[in-house]
């Protein structure tokens, strides 16, 4: 018996959505090798940590162009076995690219990253404010 694909709300031959959401779950598991990310912000650092397990630290890029972060990978594997006559040969490849758009206060020289346990972690260090503002009540003549 084959699997049955159920939608909700599936209207039939209705050209918009006939081919988005998961009517087809096979072709639209668009986000399978997306890294998940969590940003947090403090009151020195923007802070990005993407969940990237089982990539090698050598296979990662990170790159600043002008004022957006891109984080990317890109892996290839080959393996080949000959046994008893039998040839067997393996290939896998695998990547990932995201953006990001890096806020005005930080200061771009000095992000850092770090990678540990399959999770990059990339600190975006925030401007220092002014220390010497003034706040004060202009009287006017």
């Amino acid at each position: 018996m084959l699997p049955t694909i159920t939608r909700r709300g599936f209207r039939p031959f209705y050209m918009p959505n006939f081919f988005d959401d998961d009517f087809l779950p096979s072709l639209s598991n668009r986000t399978s090798s997306m890294p998940s990310v969590n940003i947090r912000e403090d009151d020195k650092f923007y802070t990005l940590e993407l969940a990237v397990p089982g990539i090698d630290k050598k296979d990662l890029k990170i790159d600043i162009n002008e004022d957006v972060l891109t984080i990317s990978s890109e892996s290839k594997n080959e393996s080949e076995e000959n046994r008893d006559g039998y040839k067997r040969k393996e290939f896998s490849y695998s990547s990932f690219c995201r953006s990001f758009y890096i806020p005005e206060n930080v200061t771009r020289e000095k992000i850092e990253a770090n990678y540990k346990d399959g999770i990059l972690t990339v600190g975006l260090p925030k401007q220092e404010e002014e220390k010497n503002k003034i706040s004060r009540q202009i009287t006017i003549s």
